[in-house]
């Protein structure tokens, strides 16, 4: 029971669970999103983006590969992708290349003018 308890109450876990909450939240702020780009393309356009009836490769009786809800995810997708990208990947690179310390390229001056000592009196204790 406590390997389970330790599982439950790790911090990652928690953390994901918090995470797949927002997610869920976000679902609607994007999918509103894309109802009002859609609403725009529409009248931009002049009618509703919708490729449900598409369809590839018909035969001599008219039956074929309907491809249109397909193509309307894929739209919806990537407007989707294009939301996510510019209004949370892309300031979220920015600010973190902003405020973020950059990453060191090796040790600080003193530790290697330390290691330089210790190095020197090692060889010279030889």
């Amino acid at each position: 029971m406590s390997g389970f308890k330790n599982f439950i109450l790790r911090g990652n876990l928690i953390e994901l669970a918090v995470a797949f909450i927002m997610g869920a939240a976000f679902t609607k702020v994007v999918g509103s999103f894309t109802e009002v780009v859609m609403g725009l393309i529409s009248r931009i356009f002049g009618g509703t983006p919708d490729f449900t009836s598409w369809v590839i490769w018909k035969n001599d009786e008219g039956v074929g590969i309907p491809i249109g809800t397909f193509v309307t995810d894929l739209i919806a997708l990537l407007i989707v992708g294009a939301v996510v990208y510019y209004f949370i990947v892309l300031p979220y690179t920015k600010a973190k290349e902003r405020y973020m310390p950059a990453e060191d390229d090796g040790p600080a001056e003193d530790i290697v003018l330390l290691t330089e000592i210790r190095d020197a009196l090692a060889n010279k204790s030889s």
